[in-house]
């Protein structure tokens, strides 16, 4: 398998962590949805990433497509979303709030980086900010009234994955204040400290057309 994307992007490196946990081995090309595009819509007629090559040629692209084909090749018993009833309910939820705030944070990063300054939407950026909060302060009060090891237990679900990875770009590109959210980064500190996120660490670097 070949994953294409940039470890600095939280739907990049959500998938690479998964892969690691689930002990399935794949390359890596290091690729830029800016520098690297045309070589990435060889793969993606999109032009996006995550995109995986798997052994048989097929491209999947978006990484929620991605980590279903996982779930699926692994089998439930080891797969990172639950496949039915409250468990999976909560945990694609908590994927959904996590997946927006740091798609929030995208549009800000997208906004500040590719509009000249005197033509930025001050009101569209305070709404996205608004969107992005008001997502990881719902997570945090979940995380606040559950008491397991991991966000939904005792198991380390896709959840855990997608809000550690959100959280660490969100804080590394927006320097996003943890103070604000101790129940979140503990959770994402325990994680971090895993060697399957170790592995895919990387430093952000601003996005480049």
């Amino acid at each position: 398998m070949l994953l294409i994307g940039m470890f600095d992007s939280p739907f990049v490196r959500r998938v690479a962590v998964s892969l690691k946990r689930l002990s399935i081995p794949f390359e890596h090309a290091n690729w830029s949805v800016g520098a690297d595009h045309t070589r990435i819509r060889q793969y993606s007629p999109l032009g996006r990433v995550p995109t995986l090559v798997l052994d048989d040629g097929m491209a999947l692209t978006d990484s929620s497509a991605i980590l279903d084909h996982l779930d699926s090749v692994v089998g439930s018993a080891r797969a990172l979303v639950p496949v039915s009833g409250t468990p999976r309910r909560d945990v694609m939820q908590l994927i959904a709030l996590a997946v927006g705030a740091a798609e929030k944070g995208r549009e800000q990063i997208y906004e500040r980086v590719f509009r000249p300054a005197e033509k930025r939407h001050e009101p569209y950026l305070d709404r996205c900010r608004t969107q992005m909060h008001g997502a990881l302060e719902e997570i945090e009060r979940w995380r606040a009234s559950h008491a397991g090891i991991w966000i939904t237990g005792e198991r380390l679900t896709q959840a855990d994955i997608t809000i550690t990875c959100c959280w660490t770009f969100l804080v590394d590109a927006l320097a996003l204040e943890s103070s604000r959210y101790n129940m979140l980064a503990a959770l994402a500190e325990r994680c971090e400290a895993l060697s399957e996120f170790a592995a895919t660490r990387a430093r952000w670097s601003p996005p480049r057309s």
